[in-house]
């Protein structure tokens, strides 16, 4: 299902982590492109990424009709940005989305669903000559 997955760099990591919210994109099945914060998500591996789905309502939709997502995340101190881009499983059920709900109640959010993000590409996202390169 998942392929060509890559792995994210420390520095990558890093810079996704101090992006707080994080921007998330999302096209529906026409390629509407639909733009929101997260504010509830973690790493679950170099190659994946949990996010929950605690009041998505065009992003839910999107993911079941085209399970793709682009985040982009940007360090003001370290001026380093990167976007990554990558496919999702929207899950309602199941262990992964049984974490994701507890941590939403812990923070008396509803937890809907769980979106895992599998890593596909890299690219740096910085201004500048290497702007747009892929490089993962």
């Amino acid at each position: 299902m998942v392929n060509n997955m890559v792995k994210l760099s420390p520095e990558v990591k890093e810079v996704i982590q101090k992006q707080k919210p994080l921007p998330i994109a999302t096209a529906d099945s026409n390629g509407k492109p639909n733009v929101i914060f997260v504010g509830m998500w973690k790493f679950i591996d170099d190659e994946t990424i949990m996010i929950v789905d605690n009041f998505f309502k065009k992003t839910a939709d999107n993911f079941k009709a085209n399970p793709k997502l682009s985040l982009v995340a940007y360090d003001a101190e370290s001026k380093k940005s990167y976007q990554v881009k990558g496919s999702v499983d929207y899950l309602e059920k199941g262990e992964r989305y049984d974490e994701a709900k507890n941590l939403a109640e812990s923070k008396k959010l509803p937890g809907k669903a769980v979106v895992i993000f599998h890593v596909e590409e890299v690219y740096d996202a910085i201004y500048g000559p290497s702007a747009g390169e892929k490089i993962a």
